[in-house]
């Protein structure tokens, strides 16, 4: 049974006039910008509403000194942000004139305010609008945040639009797809981004409040969404039960998740009632994310691609990606960034902060210890956080991502989804391709730096650097420095990368200055393979280059 306090539909009357009142108060994404400022917003989707909270009160201050509130007026938006984005108390003639056609009383049958203890109008979800790079404009409801509400945060809280669900919508590589698989739907702001590119969704979550806020804003959006409100089953389906089990036998084109994966320490006789649903699937350790991670190949689509965010244990000694590779199914490409790394201690601290846990010092203590007790348990020294992309191989086509674990922890562009993409489909592209005879140049946002000594000419360091995207950086030696900066276009890398190893294994000045010329024609046998080697560690790594964008194909 539905909690009772999820909004509902009490109409479709209601639900057409609610639409129109948040399109008439210029409740958008942007709109919201413009009232709070950009610093602002971008600290409410940290869940610090501090400054938003400043804004919003010199907006409704000005209203009150000049015209009165009305839809579409910003004194009006100032009032709808104050109760759906920052969870204040309105009185109910301010709301009923910001949104005249759907009411307070309207309001309050679809499920979406509440009277306020001490009277005036609170919020009973949180309702903001979204905006995507591809011009996609939502309005979602979820639960409200740890903001709002006093206390600890309800078990099954359905999350909002945070970090993480911009973070995986922002790293999808969107393609055009039959089929798409959302695991973990929560509010829905993944799906929602899947139905512009995919034919038909399927999302699965355990909480079936979560579903019901799926059904909500996909009924609420469904103009945006292409989604038919009297036939949603043509285009999405919600199903409810654990990770991949409601799909069980199914195959899709593309899967993302942004999972329960947060690790937390297992109490006994604990239910699912003691959880909190929206991040913590109820296994020990990282099993969630290893069982997810191993079964995603029993439901990919030849050519189908998964993309997750998912955190994982680091066991003392080891190197971080020993299980991630243990976990990727045999016949699977993988592609895992490794983001960040938290101390078991750090880890502990920013969840208890997440849930609103550590208000209460006795149980934050008690709790903070049994998070280290359960690490210290399995030797874990720390705590990964990344992105995994799986894909399962089309048999005809070519696919050279094979396995790459990699850890770059600085900034990187966002969307990082187009980026992926580039460098996945240069991996397919260089796949029986002979780089030795290809000429390449030099990417547009590629620079080389130099570090040395003041007023010594020689560099001590050379660093390759790019501009946008993973951002990568390579320490160059002095042949790779010299094959970079060799290569215009004009000549094939493997006559570059022989003629910077004759360069830079030449002769060598002696106690006079004089050049000693090497004696080729009684060059060593020995001598010569060590040649063929720096040659084709040369090309190895422009082949390297032209896989993550540094060099470019002329």
């Amino acid at each position: 049974m539905v909690s009772p306090d999820f909004p509902v539909f009490s109409s479709p009357e209601d639900v057409a006039v609610l639409r129109a009142d948040l399109a008439a108060a210029r409740f958008t994404f942007d709109a919201v910008v413009a009232l709070v400022g950009e610093d602002a917003m971008d600290a409410l989707v940290r869940e610090q509403p501090a400054a938003a909270r400043w804004a919003v009160a010199q907006a409704r201050a000005a209203g009150t000194d000049g015209p009165a509130v009305t839809a579409g007026s910003d004194a009006g938006l100032a009032v709808l942000v104050e109760v759906f984005v920052l969870g204040g108390v309105v009185e109910a003639a301010e709301l009923a004139a910001a949104m005249p056609g759907v009411g307070v009383e309207g309001l309050m049958r679809l499920g979406l305010v509440e009277p306020a203890p001490g009277g005036g109008v609170r919020a009973a979800v949180d309702l903001r609008p979204h905006a995507a790079d591809d011009g996609l404009d939502l309005w979602v409801a979820s639960d409200v945040g740890a903001h709002h509400r006093e206390g600890v945060l309800r078990k099954d809280h359905v999350l909002g639009i945070g970090q993480a669900s911009l973070t995986l919508a922002a790293n999808t590589v969107r393609r055009e797809v039959d089929t798409a698989l959302d695991v973990g739907v929560g509010c829905g702001i993944q799906t929602f981004h899947l139905l512009r590119h995919a034919k038909h969704v399927t999302a699965t979550d355990l909480s079936e409040r979560a579903l019901a806020f799926t059904r909500f804003n996909a009924l609420l959006n469904h103009e945006q969404l292409g989604i038919d409100p009297a036939d949603m089953d043509a285009r999405l389906t919600l199903l409810q039960g654990s990770l991949l089990e409601p799909v069980a036998g199914q195959q899709f084109d593309l899967v993302v998740s942004n999972p329960p994966f947060v690790i937390t320490p297992r109490t006994a006789g604990e239910t699912e009632e003691d959880r909190f649903t929206y991040r913590d699937g109820g296994l020990p350790g990282d099993q969630l994310v290893e069982t997810l991670w191993r079964g995603l190949g029993d439901v990919l689509a030849p050519g189908g691609t998964a993309q997750m965010l998912a955190n994982w244990e680091i066991p003392s000694g080891a190197h971080w990606a020993e299980r991630l590779n243990e976990w990727t199914p045999e016949d699977l490409e993988a592609w895992v960034i490794q983001r960040d790394v938290e101390s078991p201690a750090d880890y502990a601290q920013m969840w208890l902060r997440d849930a609103s846990e550590d208000r209460d010092p006795a149980a934050a203590q008690r709790r903070f210890g049994e998070y280290l007790e359960d690490f210290a348990s399995r030797d874990v020294e720390g705590v990964g956080f990344g992105y995994v992309w799986l894909r399962r191989p089309e048999p005809g086509r070519a696919h050279g991502v094979g396995r790459v674990f990699e850890e770059i922890l600085r900034e990187v562009d966002s969307p990082l989804g187009p980026w992926l993409e580039r460098e996945i489909t240069a991996a397919d592209a260089l796949v029986g391709v002979d780089v030795a005879s290809v000429r390449a140049v030099v990417a547009d946002d590629v620079t080389v730096e130099s570090y040395g000594k003041q007023l010594d000419p020689h560099p001590q360091m050379l660093i390759l650097r790019q501009g946008s995207g993973l951002r990568r950086t390579h320490a160059l030696t002095t042949e790779q420095a010299g094959l970079v900066s060799a290569c215009d276009g004009d000549v094939p890398v493997g006559a570059l990368a022989a003629a910077v190893v004759e360069l830079t294994s030449g002769g060598a000045a002696d106690q006079d200055g004089a050049v000693q010329e090497s004696a080729t024609h009684q060059e060593s046998a020995a001598t010569q393979e060590s040649t063929a080697q720096q040659v084709s560690g040369l090309v190895d790594f422009a082949a390297v280059l032209l896989r993550q964008g540094l060099l470019v194909l002329e």
